[in-house]
């Protein structure tokens, strides 16, 4: 069947896509990723940003927006409605076939209410409500501002994908964040076997980052240390993650059908050409776990990835790398909050220039 199919079936780990344009749903390259063991798809403000100016696949439903009058930003986020609700129904077979466990498609609140906790949960219902299928992720950046809107959501029932998490002390916060809204879902009477969430831990951009800093320490100690910040800190998430869903408040939740928020890795595509392709993806193989990778980073995996049980084959390793890195001056801490603050401004910057993009767009089309 394949290595995607694989990576499941055998080590109970599920590929999804982290990418999502109108010409792959119209053209049938969705479809045939899922036929190849893809099993969710992730979007964020940077891949629509790409997706939609970068293609004339949008052109005729933005043309008809800004005819009937609506304002440019209203307009974008029916087209972004449009690519989830489809991609929602090619996922929405997996979905059913595996009880709601994947099939899920992600799509992210404005990233410029990242600091804003109200201001998000508003966002999150309205997508929650407006698209209207079990089988969609609500994506919340897990920011300080973020974390109660988590739980908020997560009280009232609403599938959420916590995203651009990079620290062990923030994802410590955000399960239990998760585990609180279930708790406050159980005592109004829901159903906790209807929920799901994940929490995306993302992994290449902190090898960018703490390599910048070893080379800019420049010891022979620091260098060595290049390319292993990334697997060590994700691998240490997963040794969390396997503690913390081990407790018997945990337990009693699991007791009423609640299923475990799942670690996903994100940013896997491997940043610098001088790491193997498939770094990020065959050092983070185990259950419970998701990989969402871009459509070359499938193909380099399907292609000459290694499938074995990896995440958690070596922890003393990955605790010794962090020490190591503390020992040349390397603070993972703010390592962390300097990535999620750029992570932030990354996500508004490119939502910012897409709205301006089509605001050009619909001048020339009123013109």
């Amino acid at each position: 069947m394949g290595k995607l199919h694989d990576l499941y079936d055998e080590h109970g780990q599920s590929p999804w896509l982290d990418n999502l344009k109108r010409g792959w749903i119209t053209g049938g390259e969705l479809k045939q990723w899922v036929e190849r063991g893809v099993r969710g798809v992730t979007s964020n403000p940077t891949i629509f940003a790409k997706a939609i100016s970068g293609a004339t696949d949008y052109d005729d439903q933005f043309k008809q927006l800004v005819q009937q009058g609506k304002p440019v930003e209203v307009s974008y986020w029916e087209l972004v409605q449009a690519d989830i609700e489809d991609a929602l129904a090619i996922l929405r077979p997996t979905y059913d076939s595996c009880g709601g466990r994947d099939g899920f498609v992600s799509v992210e609140v404005a990233p410029q209410l990242a600091r804003d906790t109200a201001a998000t949960v508003d966002a999150a219902r309205l997508l929650w409500r407006e698209i209207d299928e079990p089988n969609l992720f609500v994506k919340i950046p897990g920011t300080a501002e973020g974390l109660p809107a988590i739980q908020q959501c997560l009280g009232e029932g609403i599938n959420i994908n916590i995203t651009l998490l990079f620290g062990l002390d923030r994802y410590g916060e955000v399960i239990e964040a998760f585990i609180t809204g279930l708790e406050e879902l159980d005592r109004k009477g829901g159903d906790l076997s209807k929920i799901a969430s994940v929490a995306s831990f993302f992994v290449s951009r902190v090898d960018t980052e703490v390599d910048r800093r070893l080379e800019a320490n420049g010891s022979p100690e620091a260098l060595a240390l290049r390319g292993k910040a990334a697997v060590a800190n994700a691998q240490l998430a997963y040794e969390l993650f396997q503690k913390r869903f081990a407790t018997d408040r945990w337990k009693a939740l699991a007791a009423k059908g609640a299923a475990v928020q799942r670690p996903l890795w994100a940013s896997t595509s491997t940043k610098n050409p001088e790491y193997p392709d498939t770094i990020y993806v065959d050092n983070l193989i185990g259950p419970e776990t998701v990989n969402t990778m871009p459509d070359q980073t499938l193909e380099d995996f399907g292609d000459h990835g290694t499938l074995a049980r990896t995440v958690d084959a070596d922890l003393d390793g990955a605790r010794g790398v962090i020490a190591d890195l503390a020992t040349v001056g390397i603070d993972m801490g703010d390592v962390t909050k300097t990535l999620e603050e750029e992570g932030v401004a990354s996500f508004s910057k490119s939502f910012d220039e897409l709205i301006t993009s089509l605001e050009t767009k619909a001048d020339q089309l009123k013109s």
